[in-house]
C-alpha cells in the first residue's frame, strides 16, 4: 500500500523566508517553485529518498486561511507527513477497511515557475483523529514527474534518515503505524538511561521514529510531529558550511547508531528540531 514518504510538509508565513532558511540549511536550491489559487505558495527539495515541502499562505483564499489557521496555532514548523502509493484506489480501499476514514481521492497539479514544466498527482487524507492527531496523506505521483533529485555537493543533504513523532501512547502507536498504516516495525527498544522507548518504523529507505517519555506514562494524548533527522555525504564539510553561514549548531559528536557522527542544529530550523548526520556509518 504505501512506497516510502513522498514528503514532509513544513509551513511558514514567508515563502522567501523559507526558501532562505532551508537552502542554507540543505545546501541546495528549490527544485520547484509553484502558486496554488486557493492561497499558497510552495517550494520543493527534492531529494534522495524524499522531499521536503514548505508552504506559506498568499492572499486571502481558503488555502490561506488554513494555513494561517495552522501558524497560529502553534508556530510554523513541521504540520504533514505525506506517504507515497503506487496505487491510490487500492490504497484508498485498503485505509477504508481499516477504520481510517479517508477522504475522497483529489487530483492535483502544479506548474514549475523556475522552467515552465507540470506535474500531477492524486492523493487522499486520512482523519486526523483515526492518525492520532498526525495530519497524514497518501499520494500518488503521475509518472513521468518532472520533479527529480539533483547532484549535490558533499556538504549538501542528500536525503532524509528519520522523521520524528512523540507519542503518549506506544502501543497505539504500533497498532496504527505497523497495523493499519502497514509500515515495517525495525525496532521497539526502552532506553531508561534516555528515558525513552523507540519504535522505528520502515519504509522507502527512511525511518518514522516514534518516542516516548517513559517517565510521562501512558496517556491518550494527540501525537506529535516533532524533528527531521538528515544525511550527508561529508558531516565535517556540512559543519563548517553552517558555522559559515552564521547558523547555530553543535559540535560533531558520535551517533546512537554505530559508526555514525552527527550534529544538532540550534536555529535557521523553521522551529523544527534537526539532526545532520553522516550518510553511512564509518569504516571499523
Amino acid at each position: 500500500m504505501i512506497t516510502g514518504l513522498d514528503h514532509a510538509l513544513i509551513v511558514c508565513p514567508s515563502i522567501d523566508d523559507g526558501e532562505a532558511v532551508y537552502s542554507a540549511l540543505l545546501g541546495r536550491e528549490p527544485d520547484w517553485r509553484s502558486n496554488d489559487p486557493g492561497g499558497s505558495a510552495t517550494i520543493i527539495f527534492q531529494l534522495e529518498n524524499t522531499a521536503l515541502e514548505i508552504m506559506s499562505p498568499t492572499g486571502g483564499g481558503p488555502l490561506a486561511r488554513r494555513l494561517h489557521s495552522m501558524i497560529d496555532q502553534d508556530g510554523p514548523g513541521l504540520k504533514s507527513l505525506i506517504f507515497a502509493t503506487n496505487d491510490i484506489n487500492e490504497a484508498r480501499a485498503m485505509m477504508d477497511r481499516r477504520a481510517l476514514k479517508p477522504e475522497e481521492i483529489v487530483a492535483g497539479e502544479s506548474v514549475n515557475q523556475l522552467g515552465g514544466k507540470a506535474r500531477y498527482w492524486s492523493r487522499v487524507r486520512l482523519d486526523d483523529a483515526a492518525t492520532h492527531g498526525v495530519r497524514i496523506f497518501v499520494l500518488q505521483r503521475r509518472q513521468p514527474d518532472p520533479l527529480i533529485v539533483k547532484p549535490g555537493k558533499p556538504d549538501a543533504v542528500v536525503s532524509l534518515d528519520h522523521v520524528v513523532i512523540n507519542t503518549a501512547n506506544p502501543e497505539r502507536a504500533v497498532a496504527f503505524y505497523g497495523g493499519r498504516l502497514g509500515l515495517r516495525l525495525a525496532l521497539d527498544r526502552a532506553n531508561p538511561d534516555w528515558d525513552m522507548r523507540l519504535m522505528f518504523f520502515r519504509t522507502g529507505a527512511l525511518t518514522i521514529e516514534l518516542a516516548h517519555k517513559i517517565s510521562g506514562g501512558v496517556g491518550n494524548q494527540p501525537d506529535k510531529l516533532w524533528g527531521l533527522s538528515w544525511r550527508v555525504p561529508d558531516v565535517d564539510a556540512a559543519h563548517a558550511r553552517l558555522e559559515k553561514a552564521n547558523i547555530a549548531v553543535t559540535s560533531v559528536r558520535a551517533g546512537r547508531r554505530p559508526g555514525t557522527r552527527v550534529f544538532s542544529v540550534r536555529d535557521g530550523t523553521l522551529n523544527t528540531p534537526t539532526l545532520i548526520l553522516s550518510a553511512e556509518p564509518a569504516a571499523a
